[in-house]
């Protein structure tokens, strides 16, 4: 067990066996047979938003609530070790779960015959349902909040960690760029995980 739990990747292929493992036994158990019907795939689909949206949401917070506040106080000498070592992989993570989120959520709208309602925020049927507003609204936070990943705090952390030459005023002010980015998007994701979760129940 050690083993399996000491290699990341062992580990992700392990949880990916488990979950097949639990559908297979649910099959059996209930006696409900399994059924790769469409329906079943825009499960999946909707599946892959949320694990994106998890690894996504949950860097986010991290830089937030985690790495940005602990800075002050790590010694100027440490801090060189968070920008070579951590900050990078932290980045590839967060950047690559926010486009999948992205992709996943807007396949799944798409499945469900609802991609347009969404993006119009409910306007193509009159904002009449509210499912619909409530998700196109978080379904635009979502993309808002994609694109400053990708498109303002990404190439400015380039520049801070160093893949990007920069002098230090430069860097000063594309650090405070990415910082206040990435509290527009904590901003965001509340009332973003409000309106997915609570539209179904609307």
């Amino acid at each position: 067990m050690a083993a399996l739990l000491s290699n990341l990747r062992n580990t992700v292929i392990a949880g990916f066996a488990l979950t097949v493992a639990l559908v297979v036994f649910v099959t059996v158990v209930t006696g409900n047979p399994f059924d790769p019907s469409f329906a079943y795939g825009q499960f999946i689909t909707r599946w892959l938003h949320v694990i994106s949206g998890v690894m996504w949401i949950g860097l986010l917070w991290y830089f937030n609530f985690v790495q940005a506040p602990s800075m002050p106080a790590i010694p100027d000498e440490q801090k060189p070790v968070i920008g070579k070592y951590i900050a990078p992989r932290a980045l590839f993570w967060f950047r690559w779960a926010a486009k999948s989120t992205l992709v996943f959520g807007l396949l799944l709208a798409y499945q469900n015959g609802y991609l347009m309602d969404m993006l119009s925020i409910g306007a193509m049927d009159g904002f009449s349902n509210a499912t619909h507003v409530t998700l196109g609204i978080g379904m635009w936070f979502g993309i808002i909040m994609w694109f400053n990943v990708w498109f303002v705090i990404w190439p400015n952390q380039k520049k801070v960690i160093g893949l990007v030459e920069a002098d230090a005023d430069a860097k000063a002010k594309a650090a405070r760029t990415a910082m206040l980015f990435s509290r527009t998007n904590t901003l965001l994701s509340i009332p973003m995980l409000y309106a997915m979760v609570s539209a179904q129940n609307i």
